[in-house]
């Protein structure tokens, strides 16, 4: 990554939020990046983890992380973890990101993205406390993400607010992430575009999610194949829905989507086949609690769903995240009991699977644990 044209601070107002010049400055600082981890960062000694993201390399080597801390809360102490894996059994720590072991300020949220040429890109949040309006999405990258102990991109700001979901590669090349500034502000959940393979990023539109309705959007973005694009995003009620007919530029308010939900993650993506792929907690018509994590296929854009492969039944499942690896197979990976049992889980499975309602496919397997700390 270039440092010289990063499109950052595209809310400078914001920083009245914070009080002294040394609060202001804070949250903004390039934060430290571990890899030689002490005793403090090991599992052992934590008491919160979760929110994770995963990557598959083209030669099949699995990339996972996710936040943690030594205290049983979402608080100054976070820092991100990123992990790989050679087989996906066995997980060794690559790095640790964490800007100041103690606060104020907190890293959060993190996701990996294999970009179109291959990049391996990590990212996550930096803000302090729960403002997402004076957040920022950071990154660091690196163009071997085949191997085990790769060279990384020092980390850069990208943009303001908060970077939840994966990004989507449009059928023009541009490459949009969906980053939110969370309740603080209109059009919050907003469409960050770059048309130069990540060199720059530019703010084309947003998405406004009624005030009463939103909580943290954790948005995602699917391209029809009309052109269209459709956003959904996470609200008080559930999931609501808007389509953008000019690549991103407008977007209706927020409405509610059919898809029933509690207000929770879900994850949408595209399949190599072209379906789309639906993890979300139980039937597609019923709202649960934060438990049975299904799979769902479509074969016409959403408009209809099938399928239906219990991933996890128990309560306290959360914040799915996934990737098809080369060989079609379908890794999603999520949270469980963040601050008890604090273990990350990993379901893999095929479509074929998911359409069955049951594992049918050689190696397809549940419930794998990734990580487990305390």
């Amino acid at each position: 990554m270039k440092t010289v044209k990063w499109s950052i601070l595209i809310f400078l107002p914001v920083l009245i939020f914070c009080s002294s010049n040394t609060t202001k400055k804070a949250f903004l600082e390039t934060p430290k990046v571990i890899s030689n981890v002490t005793d403090y960062y090991l599992e052992s000694n934590r008491t919160f983890q979760g929110i994770p993201s995963i990557e598959v390399a083209e030669n099949g080597r699995m990339w996972a992380t996710w936040y943690a801390g030594p205290t049983a809360a979402e608080d100054s102490n976070n820092y991100v973890v990123v992990m790989t894996s050679g087989d996906g059994e066995n997980w060794q720590i690559s790095h640790i990101v964490d800007p100041d072991v103690s606060g104020p300020v907190r890293v959060f949220d993190p996701e990996l993205w294999i970009d179109p040429t291959g990049k391996l890109w990590a990212f996550w949040a930096q803000a302090i406390g729960h403002d997402g309006t004076i957040g920022g999405v950071w990154a660091m990258t690196t163009e071997n993400p085949g191997e085990a102990k790769p060279n990384w991109s020092a980390p850069q700001r990208l943009t303001d607010g908060v970077m939840m979901c994966k990004p989507t590669v449009l059928g023009s090349g541009e490459w949009v992430l969906p980053a939110s500034t969370w309740r603080k502000a209109d059009n919050s959940a907003r469409v960050v575009v770059s048309t130069d393979k990540g060199e720059t990023w530019t703010v084309r539109g947003g998405c406004n999610v009624p005030e009463k309705v939103r909580s943290f959007d954790e948005h995602m973005i699917i391209e029809k194949t009309d052109g269209s694009l459709w956003l959904l995003a996470r609200t008080r009620y559930g999931i609501g829905e808007s389509v953008s007919t000019d690549k991103g530029e407008t977007w209706p308010e927020l409405t509610p989507s059919s898809i029933q939900h509690p207000a929770a993650r879900f994850f949408i993506r595209r399949l190599d086949s072209g379906k789309l792929l639906l993890v979300k907690h139980g039937p597609l018509d019923e709202q649960t609690g934060r438990s049975h994590l299904t799979a769902y296929l479509s074969d016409d854009d959403g408009a209809s769903w099938y399928g239906g492969l219990l991933l996890d039944e128990r309560e306290s499942i959360s914040y799915p995240d996934g990737k098809q690896a080369a060989d079609g197979t379908i890794h999603i990976i999520y949270d469980f009991s963040r601050k008890d049992q604090m273990e990350i889980m990993m379901a893999s499975f095929t479509e074929a699977d998911v359409a069955a309602g049951k594992l049918i496919s050689k190696y397809s397997k549940l419930k794998k644990i990734v990580n487990k700390a305390g």
